[in-house]
C-alpha cells in the first residue's frame, strides 16, 4: 500500500467511502474468518486468529489533526509484515463528543481510515474505548458517554467483517467498582447486541483489568461471543520504573528482571488466569503488557519474551503495549523497529 498522508477533511471523506467498499469486498484471508452470518466467528477461534498484536495510535495527534499524524498507512503493512496479526486501537472518544454525546464526524472518518487500513492488511482490529481515566474519576459521567459511544459505533460497524472486534472499556478502575462495572458492561453489551448479535466483544475485569479481579467479573452466561482480557505489568516496580505518571515508581531506577523466581511468579499468575478461563470456558486476550523504556534493555527483552511465550503456550492472544509513544516497539524518530523488543515479541 502506498503511504498516503491526508491533510483535509475532504480526503478523510474519501477513506470513509472506500471503507464501505472494503467491508463489502474483503480479501480472501479476511473472508476466511467470516464465520456463519447466523452464528458469527467462534470466540476461541477468533482468539487463535488474533494471536500476536500491538496497541496503536492512542496518543497520536491524528485524532485532532490528521495532517500531523505520526502513524501512516505504511505502518499497517509494516506491522503485518513483521508478524503481527492484530492491532488494538486505543480510542479516547469522549473528548470528541458534543454536548449531546454525538461523535465528531471528522473523528469518525479517521476511525474509518484506521479500520480500513487494518482490514486491507489482513489485521484484526480491536476498537478499544480507552477513556479509563475519566471513567475511574467520574463513573456517573462515564455511563452516558460510554453508552452513547457504543450506540454509534455498533451501528456504524454492524456490517463490518468479524475481524472488527469491540472492546467495551479499557481498565475500569477506582470509582468504577467491580459491582458498578458489571452493571455497565451488561448494559453496553446489550446495546451492541441490538445491531451486532454475534460479533465478538472484549471485556475485562475491574481494577485496571486486574488478573486478581476475574472472580468478580460477571458476564451473561448465554453470550458466548465474548473474549476476556487481562492486563499484566507485575511487578510494577520493574515495569513502571521511572514512569512519571505513576507516583509510586516514578523515582525508581536500575531494577532488573529475569531470575528464575521472577519468571515463575509470572507463570503462576498466568496459570491462575488459565484456571479461571477453563472453568468459565472463556478465551483470554492479554490486552496489554510490557516494560517502560527506562528499564535496561536486557531486562525488558526478557520480560517481554517470557510474557509473550507464556501467553502463547496457554492459547491466549496478546497485544503488546505499545507501537510508539512509550514502551515502544517502533522508533518514529529512527523510522525503524526497536529490534530487541520486536525479536522478543516475534522471534
Amino acid at each position: 500500500m502506498q503511504n498516503i498522508i491526508l491533510t483535509s477533511a475532504s480526503q478523510l471523506t474519501l477513506f470513509a467511502a472506500l471503507l464501505a467498499g472494503t467491508l463489502a469486498a474483503q480479501p480472501a484471508s479476511t473472508q476466511a474468518t467470516a464465520g456463519n452470518s447466523a452464528t458469527g466467528l467462534d470466540a476461541f477461534e477468533q482468539t487463535r486468529q488474533m494471536r500476536r498484536g500491538v496497541n496503536i495510535i492512542g496518543y497520536d495527534p491524528l485524532w485532532k489533526d490528521f495532517s500531523k499524524a505520526r502513524f501512516q498507512d505504511r505502518h499497517f503493512r509494516l506491522i503485518r509484515e513483521a508478524g503481527f496479526q492484530t492491532v488494538r486501537v486505543n480510542l479516547e472518544s469522549f473528548k470528541h463528543m458534543d454536548k449531546q454525546y454525538q461523535l465528531d464526524p471528522t473523528w469518525l472518518k479517521t476511525l474509518d481510515w484506521a479500520v480500513k487500513g487494518a482490514l486491507d492488511n489482513n489485521l484484526t482490529i480491536i476498537l478499544d474505548e480507552h477513556d479509563f481515566g475519566y471513567c475511574g474519576q467520574n463513573a456517573e459521567g462515564c455511563h452516558d458517554k460510554l453508552m452513547a459511544f457504543w450506540r454509534q459505533i455498533a451501528e456504524r460497524y454492524k456490517n463490518a467483517p468479524p475481524a472488527v472486534v469491540f472492546e467495551i472499556l479499557n481498565e475500569p478502575n477506582q470509582k468504577l467498582t467491580d459491582e458498578l462495572w458489571n452493571a455497565y458492561l451488561k448494559e453496553a453489551l446489550a446495546i451492541i447486541r441490538q445491531s451486532n448479535p454475534v460479533r465478538n466483544v472484549v471485556i475485562g475485569p475491574a481494577y485496571w483489568n486486574n488478573i486478581h479481579h476475574l472472580a468478580q467479573l460477571e458476564l451473561p452466561a448465554a453470550d458466548r461471543h465474548i473474549i476476556v482480557t487481562v492486563h499484566y505489568y507485575l511487578p510494577m516496580e520493574f515495569t513502571h520504573q521511572g514512569a512519571p505518571w505513576n507516583t509510586a515508581t516514578a523515582k525508581l531506577s536500575g531494577i532488573a528482571w529475569g531470575t528464575d523466581a521472577e519468571k515463575k511468579r509470572m507463570e503462576q499468575d498466568f496459570a491462575g488466569v488459565q484456571t479461571w478461563s477453563k472453568a468459565e470456558n472463556r478465551p483470554i486476550l492479554l490486552g496489554e503488557f510490557g516494560a517502560y523504556d527506562k528499564a535496561d534493555m536486557d531486562s525488558r527483552v526478557a520480560y517481554t519474551a517470557h510474557a509473550a511465550r507464556t501467553a502463547e503456550s496457554l492459547g491466549w492472544a496478546w497485544a503488546y503495549w505499545q507501537f510508539d509513544s512509550d514502551f515502544i516497539v517502533w522508533d518514529m524518530a529512527k523510522d525503524a523497529w526497536v529490534a530487541p523488543i520486536l525479536k522478543a515479541l516475534i522471534p
